[in-house]
């Protein structure tokens, strides 16, 4: 069976939109994008590595997708080049390589090789997906999979990559669908310039206790009642 795995590149309040450039996703008028090239550090591309070293396929949607496609068939795959980078030239062979699932509703756009739309029903090709043996589904961006993820429970484990940035509008990790979880962390770390790696994985369902008092006061019950009321 496949696991879904998401690594997500946030700030601190939880918006994921365009941490790779300027150009990468101007929606809405964003204007920052770029918050996380701008402090980008080895420890994050370590994880970014180790996320990749991993058997896995590619989990987009469109949007995500359109960016890929537009850069890694492109980067430099010969080490006598002059551009050639090491680090991107295999992580742009290793997305040519792979299989990519797409959410999208104009499937006969998808041009990239190894490209596959999910169809219209995408939570259920999910389902179906990680029913079959195969490698991980890892997810990239794409801010609209992610939803659907959370509000259909199909999320198996989440690395947060947290920038000490506050971006205050843009688009965001955790959607009001969201389904309440428990998660469990596995790793975590916090890098020189202060970005917080942590990992985490579903783990049951959100536990709840309480601080109140075993007998609660004449005012505390008042309170209760008229919050009931509202």
């Amino acid at each position: 069976m496949r696991k879904i795995i998401f690594s997500a590149f946030t700030s601190l309040d939880g918006v994921m939109q365009a941490p790779g450039g300027p150009e990468e996703d101007t929606t809405g008028g964003f204007t920052h994008g770029g918050w996380l090239a701008a402090r980008f550090e080895d420890e994050i591309g370590q994880t970014i590595g180790e996320i990749f070293s991993r058997p896995f396929d590619l989990l987009l949607g469109r949007n995500t997708y359109d960016i890929f496609a537009a850069h890694w068939p492109y980067v430099q795959k010969d080490p006598a080049a002059a551009d050639y980078d090491e680090g991107s030239a295999g992580i742009g062979i290793l997305f040519d390589k792979i299989t990519k699932f797409v959410a999208t509703h104009h499937p006969d756009s998808l041009t990239w090789t190894g490209s596959r739309a999910l169809g219209p029903d995408v939570a259920g090709a999910l389902r179906k997906l990680k029913q079959e043996e195969g490698p991980d589904l890892l997810v990239q961006g794409s801010t609209e999979v992610i939803q659907i993820l959370l509000e259909n429970d199909l999320l198996d484990e989440l690395t947060m990559i947290i920038a000490p940035v506050v971006l205050g509008k843009g688009k965001r990790l955790f959607g009001s669908g969201t389904i309440p979880a428990g998660l469990e962390m596995t790793k975590s770390s916090i890098t020189p310039k202060g970005t917080i790696i942590a990992r985490y994985r579903r783990a049951g369902d959100v536990a709840t206790a309480s601080f109140a008092l075993e007998n609660p006061s004449e005012a505390e019950l008042q309170r209760r009642a008229k919050m009931a009321k509202a």
